[in-house]
């Protein structure tokens, strides 16, 4: 039985999924990870990246049987190599906020929003700081690029990854041409010896030729992989899924949670105003993407939970972790739609969305709040997808539409819950398939196989639609009124406690 494989390096899994040819995961492998904080920046070993790929490797079965593979990882960032491809700083994450007057400075030349997480953000606050190894800079890329190039030695990634590195023109499916010059001309760029098209990856489509596993990529999996097998386009987590979720048309869009958390609702039109808060990218194919993008979500409750289940094992108990959180999740819909005044941010990073530098997870009440674990894991929950709602209320002021939002990642792992939560956040009609769980992996295990049947000329959409998901069995939830209206109120007493959470980064 032939298989195709998707690798994802997200934030806290390095993951390895294989699918059949009906498009169902048959194996997967996966390998823990987390960034450090090293010199005011967040960062990964890049030795870690080989000992994490080997190890979700080795649980893959039939590994000999792979006809197509494709790497995906966290996207943004900047990994900075010179011409002999050595790395010249230690990878500075998506998760940074150090690169704000770079971004702001960008996106008032180009007219166009830059993230502070971009690459562009982070090469100009380089160049900006005098940073010493900015003249010898010969490669940029991301972290899936980096690993696609070791692998393949073909130095490219996905448009979709891409247009996390520098603004895309989707007509012609490559950087934007004036936006380049325009950078190249600025007067500390124009002084250094080289020209950004000379640094940047080149960019490919979904279903495009991106080489195929040499031996020397082999060598560096210890042999895992047989060289010879064909790659996708490297991508980023985004693409990856938007795939999984098929939500690469017009009109539809996805919500990714786990670590962080972000939304991508494929466009009809431009956005009428450029908005700091939503990143304009693209799909695997190209199409313009809002993103709503989001530092944090998960991390400050599976802190609480640790200690909920400290507390549990004081008795005597030893509850299993998957059980607890299910527990937990379904507890928190017995509380009261608006969490019964309960209010929690879940800051551990900076976010970019409500411009904050730092994060400093807070607990707040009033002395008249109804205080029960229902409410406070309830307002727990809620606040992994408040940040995002801000933005997303952005996009229902732009009249955007979204026919359907998809859900998926860890925390639409206990069914209803998340998604329940989710459908009255954005007042929208939240879907989860039977893969939500798998998240990223599999949707780039997915762009492997199109990858081997884009001879077909089956646009991507297409081939999601007709032969991926025709079949594929999912629950909707549509937003109850009480809910939405209880969320709304939750979230207006949240902007409020954006201002206590500044100042406490401020004095903390």
């Amino acid at each position: 039985m032939k298989t195709c494989l998707g690798i994802e390096l997200g934030s806290t899994r390095i993951k390895a999924v294989t699918i059949d040819g009906a498009f169902r995961p048959v194996s997967s492998g996966d390998y823990t990870w987390a960034s450090t904080f090293e010199n005011g920046v967040w960062t990964y070993s890049l030795d870690e990246v080989w000992t994490g790929l080997k190890a979700a490797l080795s649980k893959v079965d039939n590994r000999e049987a792979i006809a197509a593979a494709g790497v995906s990882a966290m996207m943004h960032g900047y990994l900075a190599f010179d011409k002999d491809w050595n790395l010249l700083v230690p990878f500075r994450t998506w998760q940074n906020t150090i690169t704000g007057p770079a971004a702001a400075e960008l996106t008032g030349l180009f007219g166009f929003n830059i993230p502070q997480r971009w690459s562009i953000a982070h090469l100009y606050q380089a160049v900006l700081n005098g940073e010493d190894h900015v003249s010898q800079i010969a490669h940029i890329t991301t972290l899936a690029g980096y690993i696609h190039y070791r692998l393949t030695g073909v130095n490219a990634v996905g448009v979709g990854e891409a247009s996390g590195m520098f603004p895309i023109d989707s007509e012609t499916l490559d950087y934007n041409a004036e936006m380049m010059s325009e950078f190249n001309a600025l007067p500390k760029v124009a002084a250094l010896p080289w020209k950004l098209e000379d640094l940047l990856p080149k960019v490919l489509v979904a279903g495009e030729d991106a080489g195929t596993l040499t031996e020397s990529g082999s060598a560096l999996l210890d042999g895992l992989l047989p060289a010879g097998i064909p790659f996708a386009p490297a991508e980023g987590d985004a693409g990856t899924g938007m795939t999984a979720t098929n939500a690469v048309a017009p009109r539809t869009g996805n919500v990714s949670a786990g670590t962080s958390i972000f939304s991508m609702v494929v466009l009809e039109r431009p956005l009428e105003k450029v908005y700091e808060e939503i990143d304009l990218v693209t799909t695997p194919t190209g199409a313009p993407v809002a993103m709503v993008h989001c530092n944090n979500c998960t991390n400050d409750t599976n802190a609480w939970v640790g200690v909920l289940k400290e507390t549990a094992q004081l008795f005597g108990a030893s509850p299993d972790a998957g059980e607890l959180y299910t527990r937990l999740y379904e507890k928190s819909l017995e509380g009261d739609p608006d969490c019964g005044g309960v209010m929690v941010c879940n800051y551990l990073a900076g976010e970019g969305v409500t411009h904050m530098d730092a994060g400093r997870p807070l607990v707040a009440r009033t002395p008249e709040t109804n205080f029960t674990l229902a409410n406070f894991f309830r307002s727990q929950l809620y606040s992994t997808m408040a940040t995002l709602k801000i933005g997303m209320d952005i996009l229902a002021g732009e009249k955007v539409a979204i026919d359907s939002l998809t859900g998926h990642g860890g925390l639409f792992k206990t069914p209803v819950v998340g998604q329940s939560y989710m459908a009255a956040a954005c007042d929208a009609p939240v879907t989860c398939m039977e893969t939500a769980g798998e998240g990223g992996p599999y949707g780039m295990a997915l762009l492997a196989s199109y990858r081997l049947s884009r001879g077909d000329g089956e646009h991507l959409e297409d081939f999601l639609s007709n032969k991926v998901f025709a079949g594929v069995s999912g629950s909707t939830i549509q937003p109850e009124p009480a809910a939405v209206e209880g969320f709304n109120t939750y979230i207006r007493r949240y902007k409020a406690l954006l201002d206590v959470e500044k100042t406490a980064a401020e004095k903390l």
